[in-house]
């Protein structure tokens, strides 16, 4: 399993008049881990796309348990359970980052495609290298 952690200090503009963050910002903060998680593998997304490889989001999901506010600092958890192949799922657990309680949770897949043909492709050779010794048996 890979975890990788991003901070993030919620910004006033990101706050609904109820005070609370808007709920479409949750996949804006589950990017910006997934990115960041991508990042500290060793990989940076821009690599990806100069190399011809896309990622779109195929799938998105978003549990709300309680709500976070202005100023809060969050700890964004992006879990890969296992090494990708051509799909990409990705867990998610948001929280205070003081704080045990889960605020939210949530799940994306992604998918590696080839951004001329706009076809699905297997994991390519520099992510796979990435990830490879985050799952590797420790037995």
């Amino acid at each position: 399993m890979y975890t990788h952690t991003y901070r993030h200090r919620v910004r006033y503009r990101e706050c609904d008049p109820m005070g609370v963050v808007y709920h479409t910002h949750y996949l804006d903060y589950f990017e910006m881990a997934r990115t960041e998680a991508l990042r500290a593998a060793g990989v940076a997304y821009r690599t990806l796309e100069e190399n011809g490889i896309i990622m779109p989001v195929v799938e998105a999901s978003v549990d709300y348990k309680q709500p976070a506010q202005y100023d809060d600092l969050l700890a964004v958890e992006a879990i890969f359970e296992a090494l990708p192949t051509v799909r990409v799922p990705i867990r998610y657990r948001v929280r205070r980052a003081e704080a045990p309680e889960v605020l939210v949770t949530g799940r994306t897949t992604l998918c590696f495609m080839d951004a001329a043909r706009r076809r699905p492709v297997r994991i390519p050779p520099m992510v796979h290298a990435a990830f490879a010794p985050h799952f590797e048996s420790t037995s």
